[in-house]
């Protein structure tokens, strides 16, 4: 993902962290504090699949307070989050394929970002990354059809893929 040499570092180097800057390295990929410090703890990591192996095994389940501490994160998607954060930079990264001058996309997209949060009350969370605009219009058209337990369950996915994407770009082998 572009955006991230600022960020970016070695296993090596993760593995060789003091708990606390651990944690702080890795939150821009999931603001979970259960899960910062379940990979942070785990170290050291032999080899970068053991390092995402932990994560994922640390992000099932995600309660409900989780996923919606997580979500308060995100931006609608199509829109570009401000500020020079490292999870701005990441999200920015993340929705390469969503052109912000394109008005029909735009126009579907707040449309349907409207009608998911009237419906379920939080922001639409996908992993843009490797998605087509239209991949992700598909996507939200379908998920309006999900009663609010499977699409609970649905966002709790997409939230781990977010999470291990941006994790694989933070902490590199």
């Amino acid at each position: 993902m572009e955006g991230l040499t600022a960020q970016q570092m070695h296993l090596i180097e993760f593995n060789s962290l003091p708990r606390p800057e651990a944690v702080e390295a890795i939150r821009p990929a999931l603001d979970i504090p259960r899960w910062l410090e379940a990979v942070a703890d785990a170290r050291p990591y032999w080899h970068h699949d053991a390092l995402l192996g932990r994560a994922r095994d640390a992000a099932r389940p995600f309660s409900d307070e989780e996923i919606d501490r997580a979500l308060s994160h995100h931006p609608r998607i199509g829109e570009r989050p401000q500020g020079d954060s490292a999870e701005a930079g990441l999200s920015r990264a993340e929705q390469p394929a969503v052109d912000p001058s394109d008005t029909e996309v735009q126009r579907r997209l707040r449309e349907g970002n409207r009608a998911y949060e009237e419906k379920f009350g939080q922001v639409f969370l996908i992993r843009a990354a490797g998605r087509t605009p239209e991949e992700i219009l598909q996507q939200l058209s379908e998920r309006l059809q999900h009663d609010t337990g499977t699409e609970r369950t649905v966002v709790a996915d997409q939230l781990r893929e977010i999470a291990l994407l941006r994790l694989e770009g933070l902490v590199t082998p």
